[in-house]
C-alpha cells in the first residue's frame, strides 16, 4: 500500500549523519491510524524542491518519521517534503552495536 506523508523538515538528533546516512526528520500533523504505514523501514520516494529522490524511510515509535534521500546532500531544514511510502523492508528494531546498524542500513538502502 502506498501512503503519502508530508511535513516540514526539522532538526533531529544528528545520529543518522554521524553514522554516514543523514536523514530528513519530518514534523507532520498526520496522525497514526490503521492506514498509516506500520513501524519499520520502507522503500519509497521523497519529493523535495520539486525533485524526486529514492529514499529509505523509517517510521518509528511515537510517530517519528525520517528518511535518507539517496543522492541528496543539501540543507533541507524548514523545507516541505512529501514521502511516498512504498514497499515494507523490515521491522523497526534496536541494534547492539553501531557497526551492526551501519551494515543493516547499507543493506536496507540497496533494496531502496
Amino acid at each position: 500500500m502506498n501512503y503519502k506523508i508530508s511535513g516540514k523538515v526539522v532538526r533531529g538528533d544528528g545520529y543518522g549523519k554521524k553514522l554516514g546516512f543523514p536523514t530528513v526528520n519530518l514534523e507532520t500533523k498526520q496522525q497514526k491510524t490503521k492506514e498509516f504505514p506500520k513501524d519499520g523501514v520502507h522503500a519509497g520516494v521523497a519529493v523535495l524542491d520539486g525533485r524526486e529522490y529514492r529514499a529509505g524511510i523509517v517510521i518509528g515509535p511515537k510517530g517519528k518519521v525520517e528518511a535518507h534521500l539517496i543522492g541528496y546532500s543539501g540543507d533541507a531544514y524548514g523545507k516541505e517534503v512529501t514521502l511516498q511510502v512504498g514497499e515494507f523492508i523490515r521491522e523497526y528494531k534496536k541494534f547492539n552495536t553501531e557497526e551492526e546498524l551501519i551494515e543493516q542500513i547499507g543493506k536496507d538502502l540497496e533494496k531502496c
